[in-house]
């Protein structure tokens, strides 16, 4: 795929999230359409989904893939160190990655971006690929402006998650 194909598919996916989250602003409901949509339009992926920040540690929340990881701290794995940064991060090959934590044996890159509202952390998209360096600057260039879309459009009450803050 050529990079403008590929931005051409990410353009494409924002509009069809905007009208995913059209009158609806219900937490569960918009992970959930937003993991199974970054699931159908990222062949690659064996894992798309969300970790949820409950104010001590990442929970897994909704998402599309083989069974994952609940529980992450933050720091530990890809996840928590993105979340602890509050920044996005790629990682090329996870078999080579110091700070790694294997939930499927498939995925061999990874993306993590946090999502931050007014300065508070509520939780990271975490993708998977089967594919080495499968991500690249335009995925994270596209998928924080999927974040940030999903971020403002959402009602975050986190009551039905169990929050601990």
């Amino acid at each position: 795929m050529t990079h403008q194909e590929k931005i051409s598919q990410y353009q494409l996916l924002l509009a069809q999230l905007e009208a995913l989250l059209e009158g609806e602003t219900n937490a569960l409901a918009n992970l959930s359409n937003a993991s199974a949509l970054l699931n159908q339009a990222l062949p690659n992926s064996v894992f798309t989904g969300f970790y949820l920040y409950d104010g001590q540690e990442l929970i897994l929340g909704p998402f599309q893939g083989g069974v994952s990881c609940v529980h992450i701290a933050l720091g530990k794995g890809v996840c928590g160190e993105a979340a602890e940064k509050r920044q996005t991060i790629l990682v090329d090959d996870v078999r080579l990655y110091a700070n790694y934590i294997s939930c499927d044996a498939t995925a061999l890159s990874e993306i993590v971006v946090p999502m931050v509202k007014n300065a508070q952390l509520l939780g990271v998209l975490d993708l998977d690929s089967r594919l080495v360096a499968d991500y690249d600057a335009i995925d994270q260039e596209y998928l924080e402006q999927f974040v940030a879309l999903l971020v403002e459009r959402t009602d975050w009450n986190f009551a039905m998650f169990g929050e601990k803050r």
